[in-house]
């Protein structure tokens, strides 16, 4: 047989398998969800599975909710093609979980129901908080479903061999329609034991290949870099800073340290990974869990600094490129190189595991953006702005369901129309909407007793509205210096010869502070005094007395 017709063989066969293996993930995640609708009868059980999942569960569903395509996919091709610059995000997305620890984590547990909004409105008004919170929620989780769901149009479609416009649409209509199906039926308890699931295929998977890397180098980290230094067409300065970042100018400079601090202060206040710390049954659970997930995210991302490596060595950095500018499949070129190469059974198969463990992973993350949204939705502002507390359990929970239909039909339209663009943009806007609305408000709430209602309004819509701004006259909009995108692309939003107002990629820098400044600015000029109440907090939040 020729070896033209191998590969066309294999291609077929990888193609099978892939769809084979999807499948049985799906089943198995569609019999869960089913399973636990069984068990889903009140709020608490929607929201926060009934709050009863021990430590080290909701620690691996926190590993599953937070470790997305983004990680698995995406840090792993940076490293593949930017070396020691590629693994500053690994550092960035790791180090930001101290925060969530030591900052958030117990407090929020101890202080709050099922949302964010708990913890602002318990000492403030309750229609204005609640309905900024809101806002903030479902913005900062449309962005991240958005990022989401267009990469699995790409991904998938590119994983099964498949070509055209249609093929990554009908992906993204399947991922939202058991994304809401997972939310819809399943509420909190379906959708962590998926990210259960996931987490463990996904570690499982990343180990096999890191392994098996090391194993290709006899287990001398040495020898590997160096070999990932000569095929990645850099030399040494692939293993030095400088090669994406922080190299150029100024402003490449800054922007640096702008991703950092939307990367480490954004997940504090990620609401998909805030609601998390409700399903466990007290404050010492949630820190147990927090420790699991850093434990679990820590491990992970140790090995995709090997996996990242490892492709830039035995894939090339120049072959990885031709298939990917972005670098987004060098993983699975990693895997079908270790199972022996295009054109083999052996890399046939391993390529159609990892893309079923990358589908997997989008189907968590999705799922857990959607709860967050569609939670904070008929929680907050249903029963509480609309209705004012008067909204009984039932109709609380048939709101948060009819929500997350509703918010998943959005997101399934937004990303047909986006998929054209490139979508970094929406993961830094999610990451610094979070950092610069949610976080400054959380924190103020929890340890400064003067915050007030003006203080936390002001605070969410000037973090949401600053970072949407800053990222509309960025060069991921503009084209220019440091963009995204060429000049002149017609991915970009304004394809124009016109250098970026602001040459930054990501706001953080700018917006972050400015949420925190707003947050006080605000507050001392009300003379509201929540001081009273806030003293309540401060007793509930370190002793758990009165938590739920």
């Amino acid at each position: 047989m020729t070896g033209t017709g191998v590969l066309a063989v294999s291609e077929t066969t990888h193609r099978t398998i892939s769809i084979a293996l999807f499948a049985v993930f799906v089943a198995i995640t569609l019999y869960i969800t089913i399973w636990a609708s069984r068990h889903t009868k009140t709020a608490a059980d929607f929201y926060a599975g009934g709050r009863q999942f021990s430590g080290l569960q909701n620690g691996l569903a926190i590993g599953g909710d937070y470790m997305s395509a983004a990680s698995f996919l995406g840090i792993g091709g940076l490293i593949a093609l930017f070396g020691y610059d590629g693994y500053l995000y690994s550092i960035g997305f790791l180090v930001a979980w101290l925060v969530a620890l030591l900052l958030v984590a117990e407090l929020l547990r101890n202080s709050g129901r099922f949302t964010m909004a708990d913890v602002l409105a318990f000492r403030m008004r309750q229609r204005p908080v609640r309905t900024a919170a809101g806002v903030s929620t479902i913005t900062v989780s449309i962005f991240y479903l958005l990022a989401q769901m267009v990469g699995a149009g790409a991904l998938v479609a590119l994983l099964l061999g498949v070509s055209g416009e249609g093929a990554k649409i009908a992906t993204i209509v399947v991922v939202g329609a058991l994304m809401i199906f997972y939310v819809t039926v399943g509420g909190m308890k379906g959708t962590t034991w998926v990210q259960i699931v996931k987490a463990v295929l996904l570690m499982s998977g990343a180990l096999l290949m890191t392994v098996w890397v090391l194993a290709k180098y006899n287990f001398n980290i040495s020898t590997l870099l160096g070999a990932a230094a000569d095929q990645s067409g850099e030399g040494a300065a692939f293993l030095e800073p400088g090669l994406r970042y922080g190299a150029t100018d100024f402003w490449s400079k800054i922007d640096l340290l702008s991703l950092g601090l939307a990367l480490v202060l954004g997940t504090a206040g990620l609401p998909h990974i805030l609601i998390r710390f409700y399903t466990v049954p007290n404050a010492r659970a949630a820190r147990t869990s927090v420790n699991w997930g850093i434990g679990l995210i820590g491990t992970f991302y140790l090995m995709t600094l090997v996996l990242g490596f490892g492709a830039a060595a035995l894939v090339g950095s120049s072959v990885i490129r031709e298939q990917d500018r972005a670098g987004n499949t060098a993983l699975p070129q990693l895997a079908q190189e270790l199972g022996g190469g295009a054109g083999s059974w052996g890399g046939s198969i391993f390529l159609a595991v990892i893309a079923a463990v990358a589908f997997a992973t989008i189907l968590a993350v999705v799922a857990g953006l959607t709860l967050a949204s569609s939670s904070s939705f008929a929680h907050d502002l249903f029963a509480n702005v609309i209705k004012r507390g008067t909204a009984s359990e039932r109709d609380e929970v048939s709101a948060a369901r009819m929500a997350a239909f509703v918010i998943g039909a959005i997101a399934i339209v937004l990303s047909i129309f986006a998929r054209g663009i490139n979508v970094t943009f929406l993961v830094a806007l999610a990451f610094a909407v979070a950092a610069a609305a949610n976080l400054p408000t959380l924190l103020y709430s929890l340890y400064w007793k003067r915050f007030n209602t003006r203080g936390a309004v002001t605070a969410i819509y000037g973090g949401l509205i600053s970072s949407v701004a800053l990222v509309l006259v960025s060069p991921i909009c503009w084209g220019g210096p440091s963009a995204t995108l060429p000049r002149g692309n017609a991915d970009a939003i304004f394809s124009t010869e016109i250098t970026a107002p602001i040459p930054l990629q990501n706001p953080g820098i700018i917006s972050i502070p400015l949420g925190f400044l707003l947050g006080w600015l605000g507050t001392v000029l009300s003379k509201e005094d929540t001081t009273a109440k806030a003293t309540e907090l401060e007793v509930r939040s370190l002793t758990g007395i009165g938590a739920h």
